[in-house]
């Protein structure tokens, strides 16, 4: 009996933390250095978008989903650009051995998103993801406001819906100012 009464106690917290609100739960970009694909380094917190939202998509050339949800952005990004002004950067977790197929796939595919590679899995680590595709949502002030694990087919969909949440609540509610 204490036994069922100690689990739906620690149930009850486990819900009310995974239920608190999207203001609640946003953090900040954590600052960590990865590469561009020409080699240069990149501070994390560097990563900007005129105070417009921003997709971090964590991905490998390894990760047959990661490609399939990439692919499916891929062939509706420009109008997410036009409708929404989102940034999509992705960030290549590919290890020192495939690091160098990146590149050359990255152009074949013709994604022209911003690309950086996390080779020693620092900004993997610092943004607790454990398999790809592993996708963020920042709204304009670099707060992690939304995420998701995994690609089905039309999960771009539910993406591309998070982003359009996020500018309905911006407009809505005015940045408030000290």
């Amino acid at each position: 009996m204490k036994k069922n009464i100690l689990l739906m106690v620690l149930l009850s917290i486990l819900l009310s933390v995974f239920n608190l609100s999207a203001q609640e739960q946003a953090r900040m970009l954590p600052s960590v250095n990865v590469k561009t694909l020409t080699g240069e380094i990149f501070n994390t917190e560097n990563f900007s978008n005129d105070g417009k939202p921003i997709i971090i998509d964590f991905w490998a050339t390894w990760c047959k989903p990661c490609i399939e949800e990439l692919t499916a952005i891929h062939e509706e990004y420009a109008d997410w650009q036009k409708e929404t002004g989102v940034k999509l950067i992705t960030i290549s977790i590919d290890d020192a051995r495939t690091m160098n197929r990146v590149a050359p796939f990255v152009n074949g595919k013709g994604w022209n998103y911003e690309n950086y590679l996390d080779a020693n899995g620092d900004f993997k680590r610092a943004m607790n993801v454990n398999m790809p595709p592993h996708t963020f949502v920042l709204n304009g002030k670099g707060e992690i406001v939304w995420q998701h694990v995994g690609f089905t087919e039309g999960s771009q969909e539910e993406l591309i819906a998070a982003v359009r949440s996020l500018l309905e609540k911006n407009i809505a509610e005015p940045v408030k100012t000290n």
